[in-house]
Parts: C-alpha cells; sequence; structure tokens
C-alpha cells in the first residue's frame, strides 16, 4: 500500500504512521534499526529498491531523504509505503525542495524508531565529512560509495583523512569474499614465508586500493598495483611466497580461479557483489569496523591519483 502526502510536514507524516499502525497492525512491529537513506529523485527508486531488499533479512523503518529541485519555495512531499511495497519494512519516502533540502537532519528526527539504532547510507555522492554531517551524527553506522563518484580513488583518501568510527565504504563490502577466499588458500597452506603480493584491477576501482591497503596491513610485505581498463574492478591478487605463489584470478564473469603450489587449479563461484547484496552485509553489525578503520586510515596516501602500494 502506497500512500501520498504533497506539501505535508514531518508532524503529519508521524500521525498518518500512527493511523495505518491503528487500522491495519503494528507495522513497526520487529523493527530493529532505523535506516536513512539519502539520495536524489533520480537515485531514489533503486535506493528504495535495494534498501527493501536488504530489510528482508533486516526488517527496519527506512526512511528515504530524496532532494529536488533546490531553486524555489521549501517543499515536503510524504509517501508511506507498507506491505508489499515496502518489503519487510515500512518506507517513508521525503522529497524535498527548496532550501528545505538543506535540513534533512531536521526533517528526519522525529520519525526515527525510538530505542533504535540509526544507519546512515548515501545512495550516491558521499558527504565531505560523514561523521560531521548532520544526518551521520544521528548515526551509528554511515554508509558510502566512493565508487559512485567521478574520482572515487580522490573519495577514498578523503575517507581515510576524515574517518570516523562507524563508517565503511561498500568499496570494502565488495572485497568480502575476496579477502575470505583469500585467507583460506593461506590456512590450508602455510607453509612458506610471504614476500610481497600484487593487485591487479582497474585504475579507479577504490575496491583494488582498498583491497592491496587491506594485504600491506596484514601481511606487512611491499604490494605492487597494477592499472587495467576503467571499470573492470579486481581481476587478480597474487600472493609472492618462498614456496610458490599463491593467485586468484577474475578476469572477466562470475568465476574465479584459484592456482597454488601443489595442488589442482580449482575453479569457484566470485560473482560481482549487488548493491543490496552490501547493504544487507553492512547491517549485519552496528558496531564499528575496526579492521576497515585501520586500512582506510593506515592506506590513505597511497590512494591519491591511483598511487602505488
Amino acid at each position: 500500500m502506497i500512500v501520498d502526502l504533497p506539501s505535508t510536514t514531518t508532524a503529519r507524516i508521524a500521525k498518518k504512521l500512527i493511523d495505518m499502525r491503528d487500522s491495519g497492525g503494528a507495522v513497526a512491529l520487529g523493527r530493529v534499526l532505523t535506516l536513512v537513506v539519502t539520495t536524489d529523485d533520480a537515485r531514489a527508486e533503486t535506493a528504495i529498491a535495494d534498501a527493501n531488499g536488504a530489510s528482508r533479512e533486516h526488517p527496519c523503518r527506512i526512511i528515504v531523504l530524496a532532494s529536488g529541485e533546490r531553486r524555489g519555495t521549501s517543499r515536503l512531499d510524504g509517501q508511506i509505503r507498507v506491505g508489499g511495497d515496502a518489503g519487510a519494512s515500512e518506507v517513508v519516502v521525503l522529497r524535498t525542495y527548496g532550501p528545505l533540502s538543506d535540513h534533512g537532519a531536521s526533517i528526519v528526527l522525529p520519525l526515527l524508531l525510538p530505542d533504535a539504532p540509526v544507519v546512515a547510507w548515501w545512495a550516491g555522492l558521499a558527504p565531505h565529512h560523514a561523521g560531521k554531517d548532520p544526518v551521520g551524527r544521528l548515526a551509528q553506522r554511515r554508509i558510502t560509495d566512493s565508487a559512485a563518484d567521478e574520482d572515487p580513488l580522490a573519495v577514498l583518501a578523503n575517507l581515510g583523512r576524515t574517518h570516523t568510527p562507524g563508517d565503511t565504504d561498500f568499496a570494502w563490502s565488495r572485497l568480502t569474499q575476496w579477502r575470505g577466499l583469500l585467507a583460506t588458500a593461506l590456512d590450508t597452506d602455510p607453509s612458506g614465508e610471504i614476500t610481497g603480493a600484487r593487485v591487479t584491477g582497474a585504475v579507479d576501482s577504490p575496491s583494488s586500493a582498498l583491497m592491496a591497503a587491506w594485504l600491506e596491513w596484514a601481511l606487512g610485505v611491499p604490494v605492487e598495483r597494477t592499472g587495467t581498463g576503467a571499470g573492470e574492478g579486481i581481476t587478480e591478487v597474487v600472493l609472492e611466497r618462498t614456496t610458490g605463489d599463491i593467485a586468484l584470478s577474475r578476469p572477466t564473469g562470475s568465476v574465479a580461479t584459484l592456482r597454488q603450489p601443489g595442488q589442482p587449479v580449482r575453479r569457484m563461484s566470485l560473482p560481482r557483489r549487488s548493491t543490496q547484496e552490501c547493504l544487507t552485509e553492512e547491517l549485519r553489525r552496528l558496531d564499528p569496523d575496526d579492521v576497515y578503520g585501520d586500512v582506510i586510515t593506515a592506506g590513505v596516501p597511497r590512494f591519491e591519483h591511483g598511487g602505488q602500494v
């Protein structure tokens, strides 16, 4: 069910939510958090679809701040979605116009679930300082996506300089399976000293930069980063060892190849992760990701202008 509330106020939206709860049941029952999504009109429906998908594992109230035309008079158009139109959540869409678009935190505040954690997600361009952003200050966790910017490596470097515990970025979420497979490969064959590593990926890939920084941070060895065509993501990671290299490759498609000394070549599923999958993963934890914090802050100088690790 979708209820439109044009030219409204947050007080009217909150009252309508209560009325819908009284007439149709406890729509907020079991909601474990509030997810605040900051976006614009062009990206709003895609962001809502991704948030709805993630809500099937993490029931929540989704509040979407979609900024429209900033010229003209201030106006707030509200929309409430429940039932089949809201996944396992209830969705409140707030479309702001004029100077009102600069006051998102004040608009969101009355609609937050009481006594529940708040997660902020910028579905589009990241703020300059997520931890000091007005919406970011409301949240325990703050999610950005550096790959959404025209210069993702510069954004990643800025995320390192301005990092606040609780921040994370989808560039890191996209590495989860890569990191897991490499760690498993080392666990199954721990022989030999690791002397270095190589990461091959797109020149504009923030995940490639983070992978290189993570390997240097975790292994304490020099890491070489080689750039390929833009938009390709990571294509290969090689761990150089005295007993033979370990190579995990995914040049195209969703199937990766793992090569280890003395073992048969293995092929395994390693598809590119969707935004919904990344968001679902990040909503599983509400405490700061300390490993990400260490990697993003320690590797900042290397992210600038696609620098080598």
